[in-house]
């Protein structure tokens, strides 16, 4: 008979998730620049490789956008090109171009700098609230032969990286503001071969949020910048202790359908439709609890590994 596993180690304290969440708000606290209304400064998240976390620009820039926006107008898409990394020690910049404000619709221009060099070019569009048609695709489940247990039936990445004492094992299952349930097994260890690169995962903010609905948007583009290239990874079988293993992200698109929070339970559903080239494709659609349909992603990574 196989053993039972150990119990898993207590998790983050309640005193550590309040410190992760609060680093990441203070990171998307931007700071207005004097007598210039559309530029901002941002500081950046420290992170294990000094590098910063394409996710955490992502966010920024969107928020940096919605301080031009008036009219209560949110953002319901988002299309942005990652061109360098970034270092995690030194102020971004954030430029905002207001390219259009319509009746219905503003769109606006981010360029996110370090060093007169640009990181990160992201256009958003932003719309007053008006009523519509209104469907979407149902929740994986049953239908489809889709198992989809509670978050509570998954292990957390606590669970699986807390006896791993290395300075990134400790990052992601200790200092990160979102907790992340990956259903049949996560990545970081080893590869888990799937022949469609699907993959379920649960997330939401270790503590609660204020209610700003943009900041709620923000931080899904923050949180989701995590997992969007891990399909690709999957139907090749490789995880993120893969020898030689380089991943960045190249560019993101997001479309926001219908409000929700990330305190709150959210179910990333994603496939991987194309890898080729070094780059993979990941794409994602997020569910509330409910099976409401609240936001569909993609983005395309460059994935690389030795050759044999």
């Amino acid at each position: 008979m196989t053993p039972p596993p150990d119990p898993p180690l207590t998790g983050p304290t309640q005193a550590t998730d309040r410190q992760a969440v609060a680093a990441v708000l203070a990171a998307l606290d931007l700071v207005t620049v004097a007598d210039q209304p559309d530029v901002f400064v941002g500081t950046s998240l420290p992170q294990p490789g000094g590098r910063v976390f394409g996710g955490q620009v992502l966010a920024q820039a969107l928020l940096a956008a919605a301080r031009t926006v008036t009219d209560d107008r949110l953002p319901h898409s988002m299309h942005a090109y990652f061109m360098r990394p970034g270092d995690s020690q030194v102020p971004i910049g954030l430029g905002v171009e207001r390219l259009r404000d319509g009746r219905s619709f503003s769109v606006r221009r981010v360029t996110a700098v370090q060093h007169d060099q640009p990181l990160l070019s992201a256009t958003m569009s932003f719309q007053v609230d008006q009523p519509g048609l209104d469907n979407h695709e149902p929740m994986p489940g049953p239908r489809d032969d889709t198992l989809v247990p509670s978050p509570d039936e998954v292990p957390t990445a606590a669970d699986v990286l807390a006896r791993i004492d290395h300075p990134v094992a400790r990052y992601w299952s200790q200092e990160t503001a979102f907790d992340v349930r990956h259903v049949g097994g996560a990545l970081y260890l080893t590869g888990q071969p799937s022949a469609t690169g699907r993959q379920l995962v649960w997330m939401k903010s270790r503590t609660p949020l204020p209610d700003d609905p943009v900041l709620h948007r923000a931080l899904m583009a923050f949180a989701c910048d995590q997992v969007m290239l891990e399909p690709s990874m999957r139907r090749s079988g490789l995880g993120w202790s893969q020898p030689g293993l380089s991943v960045a992200s190249l560019d993101h698109a997001m479309w926001w359908h219908r409000p929700a929070r990330v305190d709150e339970w959210l179910l990333y559903a994603q496939s991987s439709p194309s890898a080729q080239g070094g780059r993979g494709l990941g794409k994602a659609r997020v569910f509330t609890a409910d099976g409401t349909m609240v936001a569909s992603i993609a983005q395309e990574g460059m994935i690389r590994v030795p050759l044999d």
